[in-house]
């Protein structure tokens, strides 16, 4: 809750006593010693100040001329995602329903990225998508990235009414449960009554065409071989195979039937697939990412073959090709670089960002990426990797998730990019608001005389 005291408080939530999440009231300069704060990979030698100084000294950092909302990783929990909005400083809450909200002044002209993973894991998709839809229909500027959860349930979803293709056959049963809340959902929300499976066939021809033909298992390998190694084939077969042995238990213990699972698949076809469903809007306006200025804006991260894209033919061109790749060749986009950006955790598995890449980048006019994916405990963290600045905003906000890492509460958690040239992480999980002023740091003395422009970022709402 915001601070009762006016002399200690930097912000001014509005409509607090809306929401359930404890957000801090209180600033403090973005820590450095702390690991829950900040890291560097091993390809940083020295001290993480003089890492870091390194890297905002390379080039001058170019700040959007409005405030930025990034919110990431929300994972189907509207609850989070506005509580997240009211700390934002973008809305203020008028009451206890979803609806009841207004933009505030400096909402009105910021931009709301939502940063990927809406889907799955919390107590609702739909629910979400509707408060997202009432954002928009506000009129504020609202960006929405490629996460992971959504992309693989549109391609899983899509897929079940393609013409047969061993390269995209098994796409749906590769999603194996995850998809199976979010069906269940579609079912509950939009298939109850006598008729709701009127023109469904039998379990057995659903099963048919949810399901992979048996050649596709000798099939696949051979037209998979001109872009994965065998091992990577080998293992994707094996997840396969477990997949199809446990996927009818796992409906049956939701309580859904082959027969519900193909309905809810051509209902959420229907709702999210055709021009006239309820939420179409929600794959038209998503982009792979978002660059303001210096800050590049993406799900999970980049490699090398991206950052070389992205420095020889702009953003806009990773976006229509993610847009072209998505709907017109999936096996491509999934089994390619571009899948990279919304699934990389930069692991030895993953495709590789090496300074090279980073120098590229850099040449962009790219100096700090901004992504979520990497769930973390304890709010934001800044991250150098291989030179490069990243801000690693999954705030772990979804109350499923939450409750597996031992967290209480509602979640909330909103990186705010403001034209005062400083970066601000809010989380109801970290005790202050971590605010990181590139010039404060470079040179100390100027923090005191700075100190006024966090106060006003944050209270401008």
């Amino acid at each position: 809750m915001p601070s009762k005291d006016k002399n200690n408080s930097c912000v001014r939530y509005r409509g607090v006593k809306w929401i359930k999440s404890p957000l801090p009231s209180r600033c403090q300069p973005w820590q450095l010693g702390e690991r829950k704060s900040t890291r560097k990979d091993s390809s940083h030698r020295g001290s993480m100040a003089r890492e870091l100084r390194k890297a905002i000294e390379r080039k001058r950092w170019k700040w959007p001329k409005q405030p930025v909302y990034f919110f990431s990783d929300l994972h189907a929990d509207s609850d989070a995602f506005i509580a997240s909005l009211v700390a934002s400083g973008g809305i203020r809450k008028t009451g206890p329903r979803d609806h009841q909200f207004k933009l505030t002044k400096r909402g009105k002209r910021a931009t709301f990225i939502i940063g990927g993973d809406c889907f799955d894991k919390g107590p609702s998709s739909i629910r979400l998508l509707r408060t997202i839809h009432m954002l928009i229909e506000r009129k504020a500027r609202v960006l929405i990235l490629a996460g992971n959860h959504d992309v693989r349930m549109m391609l899983g979803v899509h897929s079940v009414s393609l013409p047969r293709d061993p390269r995209t056959d098994h796409f749906f049963i590769r999603m194996g449960r995850k998809m199976i809340p979010f069906l269940k959902e579609i079912n509950q929300s939009y298939l109850q009554g006598a008729n709701a499976l009127r023109g469904i066939p039998s379990a057995r021809e659903c099963r048919r065409r949810l399901f992979p033909p048996k050649r596709w298992f000798k099939e696949f390998p051979r037209l998979a071989s001109w872009v994965m190694p065998d091992v990577t084939i080998e293992r994707e077969m094996k997840k396969l195979r477990d997949k199809m042995d446990n996927f009818e238990d796992d409906c049956a213990r939701a309580g859904l039937s082959m027969r519900q699972i193909y309905a809810a698949v051509l209902k959420w076809q229907e709702l999210f697939l055709k021009p006239k469903g309820e939420f179409y809007w929600f794959f038209e306006r998503m982009r792979l990412a978002h660059q303001e200025g210096s800050f590049l804006f993406i799900h999970a991260g980049l490699d090398d073959r991206i950052a070389r894209m992205a420095a020889e033919k702009g953003v806009a061109s990773l976006n229509r090709k993610f847009q072209k790749q998505v709907h017109k060749d999936p096996f491509e986009f999934y089994y390619g670089p571009i899948a990279n950006t919304i699934r990389t955790k930069y692991r030895e598995i993953d495709m590789p960002l090496t300074r090279r890449g980073v120098e590229l980048l850099n040449q962009q006019g790219i100096s700090v990426i901004v992504h979520g994916h990497l769930n973390l405990l304890h709010g934001q963290r800044i991250m150098l990797r291989k030179g490069m600045v990243n801000f690693e905003c999954d705030g772990t906000v979804d109350r499923n998730t939450r409750k597996r890492e031992g967290l209480k509460g509602v979640g909330a958690a909103v990186t705010i990019f403001c034209p005062e040239k400083l970066v601000m992480g809010i989380s109801a999980d970290f005790p202050v608001i971590k605010v990181f002023d590139p010039q404060s740091f470079l040179d100390p003395s100027k923090a005191a005389s700075r100190s006024g422009r966090t106060i006003q970022c944050a209270r401008q709402g």
